[in-house]
């Protein structure tokens, strides 16, 4: 074993400390999961996912790192000029692929009191946006907008099980995480800012029998 896979492994025990942490406080909503290397489902390996609900009946998330080649179509296509780069639909899970889940970063953080008929506040200042409604009702008070097509969903007890057993880390988000204009380069991007030997994931090969 070379002197960089030995410390992958120690940043790997270093996230599963930190994930045991995780387990005795509050609930992943407004934070990121960073799927670890290997993670052997493919519709998650390398993923970046932010949490929009997660309590005792389950958990909800948008992939936040997988940029597609689709556009917004007619009506839809009013909520273009607010897109965030790269202006495309995101593939944000494989449950409901059919549904469209938007994000907003709005110009302040919003409370639960500043919710309206179209921006609905998850933590600081992102936001659900309402795809139904007219985008001129919000153009002055958000940043960007970034539309996921599909989300990633857990069962009762499933989302916290898989933290246990090491499958992902929980970590905090950043504003400009959910709106990255570099979704490739977000899974390597939240890992180097992190403390300690943590950040040595981000230097994880892609197939890790390289090491």
């Amino acid at each position: 074993m070379s002197g960089s896979s030995g410390g992958i492994v120690g940043a790997e025990a270093e996230g599963s400390r930190h994930n045991e942490q995780v387990l005795a406080g509050t609930p992943t909503k407004g934070r990121l999961l960073l799927a670890t290397p290997p993670l052997v489902d493919p519709n998650f390996d390398r993923t970046v996912i932010f949490m929009l609900e997660h309590h005792d009946d389950g958990a909800i998330g948008v992939v936040i790192n997988r940029p597609s080649e689709e556009s917004l179509d007619e009506p839809l296509d009013r909520w273009i000029e607010l897109q965030s780069t790269p202006s495309s639909v995101f593939l944000g899970g494989p449950v409901e692929d059919n549904a469209l889940i938007a994000l907003a970063e709005t110009a302040a953080q919003l409370d639960d009191n500043d919710e309206d008929e179209v921006l609905s506040p998850i933590v600081g200042r992102v936001a659900s946006a309402d795809l139904t409604a007219d985008p001129a009702l919000v153009a002055d008070a958000v940043r960007g907008v970034r539309v996921f097509r599909g989300y990633a969903g857990w069962g009762p007890g499933q989302l916290d099980e898989e933290i246990s057993s090491g499958a992902w880390l929980v970590l905090d988000s950043e504003p400009s995480d959910v709106f990255s204009a570099e979704p490739d380069q977000l899974w390597r991007t939240v890992l180097r800012r992190q403390p300690g030997r943590l950040a040595w994931l981000a230097e994880a090969p892609d197939d890790l029998s390289l090491n």
